[in-house]
């Protein structure tokens, strides 16, 4: 497919994509569409900005739409066609802002649950009828053990950003709301890497589901360049300082592997005169999301963070991606990396290596040179053979 025109969306879809300068799709939209489009289930394995979310908001705008012109109009109050489950409340609102960019010409109707918001704001949010939730799973559940929102009419459930929302401990979440679904209810999950948790869904719900593996998934994108810095005598600060004193466009997201190794910079840098922010787990939620907002905005121009701004997050303006302390998992580099030279844009990372990062270093290298990974990812545990006409890779259980 060399352009969205041959996906043949309703006219309503084509007009906004053509308004926004979407074109082209990306390999993952050019794979997943056409089979989530015929109503296919489908796992989706992408690197980080491949543009996934657009890859099933298409799909299931265009079948929503659809139903409603054709006299299945929504008359029940709070029991969504659509559900989309992801992990944080900040990746909530950016899926939920990509399917709003269509609602102004299709009137189909976006509402979310998503945690990190009271309680109170969940349960007005979902009264009435509407077409597509967002939700958290936490948030999700409570709604329907409270019986406040019914998913026995959801058409298309979808898990976004699987990796990260099973890894917190939401996999018995996960088969709860796909048990409040329809059984005959299409299946959909999108993830940058495999882990086990992962796997675990995929081996138990996704076993007659289409999986696709992206070219590039699990590598590190060609527009982003990479300097390793030593770190002599664990002086990692002076050299961080002098780092910063060479401006890049775009914002700075600095890596921690610690809570405590966050705070420590984010105080350091202050005390020096560096303006910054810190996003990460076990603080105000209010706080995280305004420290977000401003480097968002660009009022702020370094970002000081653990792992929890290493999925899902997506700012445009991101020029930087400094690992400050670099992690012991390759798929957790990727996902750090992946905050920076999105969507074909360029962006630089810097790594302070010492030598216990020698382990790390070797296996990205491997990756570099070969496109393979020696990984602690999970493999998919399913024979698989090849589909021609998408050049994708299907694996059923056996």
């Amino acid at each position: 497919m060399k352009n969205f025109e041959h996906f043949e969306f309703l006219p309503t879809l084509q007009a906004i994509l053509a308004e926004k300068g979407i074109k082209e799709p990306t390999e993952i939209q050019n794979r997943a569409i056409p089979l989530l489009k015929a109503g296919k289930s489908v796992v989706g394995v992408a690197e980080t900005g491949s543009g996934k979310t657009l890859a099933y908001a298409l799909p299931i705008l265009h079948q929503l739409k659809n139903l409603e012109t054709s006299g299945e109009t929504i008359e029940s109050d709070s029991q969504p066609r659509a559900c989309i489950v992801v992990p944080t409340r900040e990746l909530g609102e950016q899926v939920s802002k990509v399917f709003k960019l269509f609602t102004h010409t299709t009137r189909l109707r976006v509402r979310t649950v998503l945690g990190g918001t009271t309680f109170e704001m969940a349960r007005r949010s979902i009264k009435g009828p509407f077409d597509i939730l967002v939700a958290t799973p936490g948030r999700l559940v409570k709604i329907l053990d409270m019986n406040l929102l019914s998913l026995k009419d959801v058409r298309v459930l979808v898990f976004d950003e699987a990796d990260q929302m099973l890894d917190k401990g939401f996999l018995p979440d996960a088969h709860r709301i796909v048990k409040a679904c329809p059984e005959d209810r299409q299946l959909a999950l999108f993830s940058a890497t495999v882990s086990t948790p992962v796997e675990k869904l995929i081996e138990s719900l996704f076993a007659d589901a289409t999986v696709i593996r992206s070219e590039k998934s699990h590598q590190v994108v060609e527009s982003l360049k990479t300097i390793n810095e030593k770190v002599v005598d664990g002086k990692r600060f002076p050299l961080l300082e002098k780092l910063l004193g060479k401006e890049v466009p775009g914002g700075t997201i600095i890596f921690t592997n610690t809570r405590d190794q966050c705070d420590k910079l984010a105080a350091s840098l202050e005390k020096a005169g560096h303006s910054c922010v810190v996003y990460r787990g076990e603080m105000d939620k209010v706080e995280r999301r305004r420290n977000l907002k401003a480097f968002r905005d660009g009022k702020i121009g370094l970002l000081i963070s653990t792992d929890l701004a290493s999925r899902g997050l997506d700012v445009d303006h991101v020029g930087r991606v400094m690992n400050y302390h670099l992690p012991q998992q390759v798929e957790n580099y990727i996902h750090r990396v992946g905050r920076t030279a999105r969507a074909g844009r360029s962006g630089v990372v810097i790594n302070f290596v010492t030598e216990r990062d020698e382990g790390l270093l070797a296996k990205l290298s491997t990756l570099r040179s070969t496109g393979k990974i020696v990984s602690d990812e999970v493999p998919f545990k399913k024979k698989a053979k090849i589909v021609p006409e998408f050049k994708m890779v299907i694996r059923k259980r056996v």
